[in-house]
């Protein structure tokens, strides 16, 4: 399977990586593999900006709403799923497109995944109940002392993924960024990546258009249904925590609002940081020519 190429588009998010996922799928006659994290549930759908209707008939897509929010799922499942999916359809393909919003996903499925100490229960257990008693800013800012290179590439509102930093950094005595990137097993397939990038000013206005949009399509109405299970890890993502600060109280909805862009703006800024550490990106504008691109 060795002449088998595995197509993955990445770059911040709004910046239409979904649409150009399409174009090449459809150009190569394949189907498209999501590696958006927040895209997996079904329960969310105007915060996470699936694909349109429309655009899931124009190609077949996998990993699109398939899990549900109470199905604990990580990326070790969706590296197995992914792979074990990619076997069966480069039986019939030689080229599949991968459209990548999770810089940690797109890299499980290229690269597998990086080995890790093991870590004592009782230290997890701590860290969690610091991260309810200090907050998140607590937890944050021991990160950025243990290790600033993760600190400055990691969802930094994610506590999920700083609590396995923080945890891995303690029990090695080392930063959790030391252990990335060494595991490096060989995948039957080649692999291509096209980023889409635009200068930052641009990107912050497909941002902050894209919350309006969806504020208008109902995601304050979507957060009310999700609220009950607000603890929950897959809710632990922008869009929704500040839509649920707003139902506390804690917010009017126009700070709510602006929070969420800001927010993903952070996001968008952690992810281009993330991307520009690979050298084997094809760096393309978002507005370039499709045709240069194939």
């Amino acid at each position: 399977m060795n002449n088998k190429v595995l197509i993955t588009v990445v770059g911040p998010t709004a910046i239409g990586k979904t649409a150009l996922g399409i174009l090449l799928a459809n150009h190569f006659d394949t189907d498209i593999l999501s590696a958006d994290s927040r895209q997996f549930y079904k329960e969310m759908e105007i915060g996470t900006a699936v694909p349109s209707a429309e655009e899931l008939k124009a190609v077949q897509h996998y990993f699109i709403q398939y899990k549900s929010i109470f199905e604990p799922y990580s990326v070790g499942d969706f590296e197995k799923d992914a792979l074990a999916l990619l076997d069966n359809l480069f039986q019939e393909k030689d080229i599949m497109v991968m459209v990548g919003g999770s810089g940690l996903y797109v890299d499980a499925v290229i690269f597998g995944l990086d080995e890790f100490p093991e870590v004592d229960p009782k230290l997890r257990e701590s860290l969690n109940q610091a991260l309810q008693e200090k907050g998140l800013e607590h937890i944050q800012e021991e990160l950025k002392l243990r290790d600033p290179k993760y600190y400055n590439r990691v969802d930094l509102d994610n506590p999920h993924r700083l609590i396995r930093a923080l945890e891995v950094s303690i029990s090695a005595n080392r930063p959790y960024s030391s252990f990335l990137g060494q595991n490096r097993p060989e995948r039957p397939f080649k692999h291509l990546y096209v980023g889409l990038d635009a200068p930052r000013e641009i990107i912050y206005e497909r941002i902050n258009d894209r919350v309006d949009h969806m504020m208008e399509a109902g995601l304050l109405e979507e957060a009310k249904r999700l609220y009950p299970h607000k603890n929950l890890n897959a809710l632990q993502t922008v869009g929704y925590k500040e839509l649920f600060e707003y139902l506390e109280g804690n917010y009017s909805l126009e700070a709510a609002v602006s929070e969420i862009k800001k927010n993903t703006r952070r996001f968008a800024k952690r992810q281009l940081t993330w991307l520009r550490n690979n050298e084997d990106i094809l760096w393309v504008d978002h507005k370039s020519d499709t045709n240069q691109i194939f």
